[in-house]
């Protein structure tokens, strides 16, 4: 599997990247006679984009879809959830609700990925293209909310799974097989701390998690920041 690196020089500069890439995904989906589906990732590194993205004020985008890599299980309006992180670009894009993909935390875990993963599957029946995908990386070397071998060994045969995180928290995530679904996987990884998972990445060490978990996937891409690429040979 090739991965394509690009470096920014600045953490400026990759929010800025960032924004312009989703933006030219967003005016994609605007010409498209299709159904198109974008990826979005949790964590922080991607919120400045995303509210560049908003500030701008995005045209409706025909038939777009927007769906998450993963959620915590907590309230919708929880600082910690995704869904909330990404309201005001959701707001901006206005997309019907049918058009919005999330992880339904008002319903019991167990229950919560069992809607999602119809929620995924109903929209590859439609043949709809899940053009772009963001992913983060953790420093333990984890991606979505998939942390451990039995994540992916539960994962197989499966589009989303409910998942114990290390924190405590209690997550839902695609898997593997949805992933390998998407036409691009971009992990977007800012600043420090996390040097020995992407230097796992980079040589596709087969242990690692993040690895496994993009190995069918058709095209993979990794942006990071100075800080991040440090130690990087780059």
């Amino acid at each position: 599997m090739s991965i394509k690196t690009q470096r920014f020089i600045s953490r400026a500069q990759l929010d800025a990247a960032l924004a312009e890439r989703l933006e030219a995904f967003l005016a994609a989906a605007r010409d498209s006679g299709n159904p198109l589906a974008l990826m979005l990732s949790g964590g922080s590194t991607p919120l400045p984009a995303y509210r560049e993205v908003a500030r701008r004020g995005p045209k409706a985008a025909g038939q777009l879809h927007i769906l998450y890599s993963d959620d915590r299980y907590v309230p919708a309006s929880s600082e910690a959830s995704n869904y909330h992180q990404s309201r005001p670009l959701l707001d901006a894009l206005s997309i019907p609700a049918s058009a919005l993909l999330r992880v339904r935390t008002e319903l019991p875990l167990e229950q919560a990925a069992q809607d999602y993963e119809a929620q995924l599957a109903a929209l590859l029946s439609t043949g709809a293209r899940i053009g772009l995908g963001l992913l983060g990386l953790g420093a333990d070397g984890h991606t979505a909310s998939l942390f451990r071998t039995d994540d992916l060994q539960r994962a197989q045969g499966r589009l989303a799974i409910a998942v114990q995180r290390p924190d405590g928290m209690a997550g839902v995530s695609v898997t593997p097989e949805f992933l390998s679904q998407v036409g691009c996987v971009l992990f977007v990884v800012a600043g420090g701390g996390k040097d020995a998972a992407l230097q796992a990445l980079l040589r596709q060490d087969p242990q690692l998690i993040a690895l496994r978990a993009v190995q069918g996937c058709p095209h993979v891409e990794l942006w990071l920041d100075q800080e991040a690429a440090a130690s990087l040979d780059l």
